[in-house]
């Protein structure tokens, strides 16, 4: 049952006892005075539909400990050791200066509540309400969209190791893989975790190693993927079948000379366009935000509002695919905002589908963009040919005039045979062909606007590089807060919701945040 703070003070109350020591408009002292506002019980009376059984934390605590969690980036033990010995905490949350805490485990408790429930970033939204009770945004009608890679907090595994792992996570999870696994397999011990003695530095013996660890995995699957299940055992055998199913073939292929019917294979020559990294977090991603920087995680997404740096929404993706490209999270972002705005980003946001879909809502795109690149080095680039949508030709730098096919292609073909600028166009023996985008007329608007108008220029100088400095707090400190501490998807999105409504909160306060006649105003 939810637990009921007391309205009256202890005889050993920290906040009445020590009140005075915590700094003034710090978020410490915000929350020993206005928790139960912002937090108000009925707030989680769903998480706790029983009205028996062992009352669990008072809401007001519980949203609390995990606001200044996220704040302060500590563990499960390190927030319970400062809620114990922290007078801050004690303030800030109401409690005796001799309250012992509770068992870290609470925490987990609470979160996994939350994440099941219909509402998992509550504690964000609370926050947003108190933001927009103020009228700080109002008037305000630029957002500018940043996103930031998160490494994940698990080790990314080899193929031997994903295959090991996922063959005995489909033996723990799965009803009766035991007994196939322990009749047909026998690539490794799998009551060992770690990797099997071999010759590593021997390749014949790294394939023969690679195919057996393939091959039982087959067996598995195939013995197994019929099999009718109990309802409580039926997603969890699912889930690991098919994740075995997917290590077993996104890393390998057959080995020289065979054609995958022989039992023999060989570490796949390239990476899998979609590759699981770890089966203890198949969310987790190769991300390449940069040429050079390559790393392991997430992406985490925002949108800022730059005047007063608060977070107006934000979401935390898988590293890869088109459904989780900046671009297209970016506009769920802003699909809740009201009215039209000012669209500040960086060329990741730069595509002609977003450019188009920002236009229909309304919005204004002070997004640069995307750099042109000639077919020749120092040649001609896509803005040398001039190109009439209306009429639907395009005119060469020479003066040959084509049409634009049906697929938005011009295809110059023959008449770049014996043209004297041949060399600054093209390298291609068929001639120059034009691949144009259906928004081709957008991109062309957006470049040579970025090229002419210097207030656009000036106007996302101005007010873009304020969502650098709040990712700057959002990964905290020397960047301490990059490494997640969860795993999944769904875990860490409700970590970066509490995260930056701790951010909020600090950010109001900053701004002048109180409680004026019930209403919460900006002094």
């Amino acid at each position: 049952m939810q637990g009921e703070g007391g309205s009256d003070p202890q005889l050993m109350d920290a906040a009445a006892l020590v009140g005075h020591l915590v700094p003034a408009g710090s978020v410490f002292a915000f929350l020993a005075e206005h928790r139960r506002e912002v937090f108000p019980a009925g707030m989680f009376e769903d998480l706790f539909p029983s009205r028996t059984g062992r009352p669990s934390l008072a809401c007001e605590v519980a949203a609390s400990v995990l606001l200044l969690q996220a704040l302060h980036d500590l563990s499960d033990r390190e927030t319970v050791q400062a809620l114990r010995c922290d007078l801050r905490w004690k303030v800030a949350c109401g409690l005796a200066l001799d309250d012992e805490g509770f068992d870290p485990s609470t925490l987990t408790y609470w979160r996994r509540r939350l994440a099941k429930s219909s509402n998992p970033n509550r504690i964000f939204d609370a926050v947003r309400a108190v933001v927009a009770e103020t009228g700080v945004l109002k008037g305000k009608t630029r957002r500018a969209l940043d996103s930031v890679v998160l490494d994940d907090a698990v080790a990314t595994q080899d193929t031997v190791t994903q295959l090991i792992a996922a063959i005995r996570r489909v033996r723990r999870e799965v009803p009766g893989a035991a007994a196939v696994i322990a009749a047909d397999c026998d690539a490794h011990d799998y009551d060992d975790p770690g990797k099997p003695v071999i010759a590593w530095d021997d390749a014949t013996a790294r394939e023969a190693l690679v195919s057996a660890l393939v091959n039982d995995a087959i067996v598995v699957v195939n013995a197994l993927a019929d099999k009718e299940f109990d309802d409580d055992a039926r997603d969890k055998a699912a889930q690991a079948l098919a994740l075995l199913a997917l290590i077993a073939g996104q890393d390998v292929e057959p080995a020289e000379g065979s054609d995958g019917t022989d039992g023999r294979w060989r570490i796949a020559r390239k990476v899998a366009t979609d590759r699981v990294i770890s089966v203890v977090d198949p969310d987790a991603r190769h991300i390449h935000k940069t040429v050079h920087k390559r790393q392991d995680g997430y992406k985490a997404h925002v949108a800022v509002e730059p005047d007063t740096g608060l977070f107006t929404d934000g979401r935390l993706s898988k590293g890869n695919g088109s459904d989780n490209h900046e671009s297209v999270v970016g506009l769920d972002l802003l699909s809740s905002e009201d009215g039209s705005r000012d669209v500040l980003g960086d060329t990741a946001y730069g595509s002609a589908d977003m450019r188009a879909e920002l236009a229909g809502r309304g919005h204004t795109a002070i997004i640069k963009p995307f750099p042109l690149r000639s077919a020749v080095k120092g040649g001609f680039t896509l803005d040398d040919f001039t190109v009439d949508h209306h009429a639907r030709t395009a005119t060469c730098p020479n003066g040959v005039t084509r049409s634009i096919t049906a697929k938005h292609r011009v295809v110059f073909g023959v008449a770049c045979r014996d043209c004297p600028l041949r060399r600054r166009c093209t390298t291609s023996k068929d001639g120059r062909t034009l691949n144009l985008h259906q928004h081709d007329n957008l991109l062309r608007r957006a470049r040579q606007n970025w090229r002419e108008d210097p207030d656009l220029v000036a106007a996302y100088r101005k007010h873009r590089p304020m969502v650098e400095r709040s990712i700057s707090w959002l990964i905290g400190p020397k960047g301490r807060c990059r490494k997640l501490r969860y795993r999944g998807i769904a875990a860490n999105n409700q970590w970066l919701h509490t995260r930056i409504a701790a951010l909020n909160l600090r950010r109001l306060l900053n701004l002048g945040l109180d409680r004026i006649d019930n209403t919460w105003a900006i002094a």
